[in-house]
């Protein structure tokens, strides 16, 4: 099969248990319910309550509209292989999954440092808040992140589709992700993987590098701060934001910061799902819960719709 490429994949999974399949696929379906209740419930209290129509709730809901797409690439055709007997996926359709995947998460990193940048505009020099965060400036960082991630994505979409697959066709993981890819190629995945470490390193240090100025001037603006309620309010909006960083930032540099030779399929499985399908049902959790703004308008969104019912 020297020179031909597969036209079909077979997914392998997280377990060939089928009890276990059967117990994953609930388990699953929950966590995917629960996410897409989660981050659109969440849109909606941005779209729905005019106090959250400034640039930190609208970064916040592109981030919620973000993770619902992720989770929604992935966790579908996950949730259909659990109760099949051939988890197959067409070459095509590999593919369209992995640019979709690859450009949402790197949309995410963006988004994230992004969002630093408006809590330090925010809480370093709120005066000017207005004019530093016009709304030409936040529209400006949502489409770059988006534009940012269509571009990482279409990257390696395109030096992974023109990889040759001969050797075998059966995927070592759950979804058509870059490294389970080149661990199966029959051709020289050398320059796919310097491209890889590269790319994702280089989003990794320069959206790093963001967060890290922006939290240090917050950081001396606390200091200065006289009142524990200023201080407590900052805290409450930074806080979350910060959890929601380590998260994903520690996940997304465990998969892709390593060479393909030290890929193991039981390791990675873990790390991939937590990313691709547990953090975006918990950044909804992680930005209401530890936000009173937030959770004040969901309070008053409920308590319009419990109206408008009676």
């Amino acid at each position: 099969m020297e020179n031909v490429t597969v036209s079909l994949f077979i997914l392998r999974g997280l377990t060939d248990n089928a009890e276990l399949q059967i117990s994953l696929f609930f388990l699953f379906l929950m966590i995917y319910l629960f996410t897409l209740m989660g981050n659109i419930g969440l849109i909606s209290v941005v779209i729905g309550d005019s106090q959250l129509h400034n640039p930190m709730y609208y970064f916040l809901g592109v981030l919620s509209f973000i993770d619902t797409c992720f989770s929604t690439i992935i966790t579908p055709k996950m949730l259909i292989d659990f109760m099949s007997k051939r988890k197959v996926i067409s070459f095509l359709g590999c593919v369209a999954q992995m640019f979709l995947a690859v450009s949402c998460g790197t949309t995410e990193c963006f988004l994230l440092a992004a969002m630093a940048y408006d809590r330090y505009v925010a809480i370093y020099n709120p005066l000017l808040y207005a004019v530093n965060m016009s709304p030409r400036v936040y529209m400006s960082l949502i489409i770059a992140s988006n534009v940012g991630g269509i571009l990482h994505a279409s990257i390696h979409t395109a030096a992974t589709a023109s990889l040759s697959f001969c050797d075998s066709n059966e995927i070592k993981h759950f979804f058509c992700d870059i490294p389970p890819l080149l661990a199966i190629s029959c051709s020289d995945t050398k320059m796919n993987e310097l491209l890889l470490f590269i790319f994702v390193s280089s989003i990794e240090v320069v959206t790093i590098l963001i967060i890290i100025v922006s939290y240090s001037f917050i950081l001396f603006a606390i200091l200065k701060m006289h009142s524990a309620e200023g201080r407590q309010k900052v805290f409450s909006t930074c806080g979350s934001h910060l959890t929601g960083v380590s998260i994903y930032y520690g996940t997304i540099f465990f998969m892709y910061m390593r060479p393909s030779s030290s890929y193991t399929l039981e390791h990675d499985m873990i790390v991939s799902t937590f990313y691709a399908v547990v953090i975006p049902m918990l950044n909804p959790i992680i930005y209401s819960l530890r936000n009173k703004d937030v959770k004040k308008a969901m309070k008053r969104l409920l308590a319009k719709v419990f109206m408008s019912i009676r």
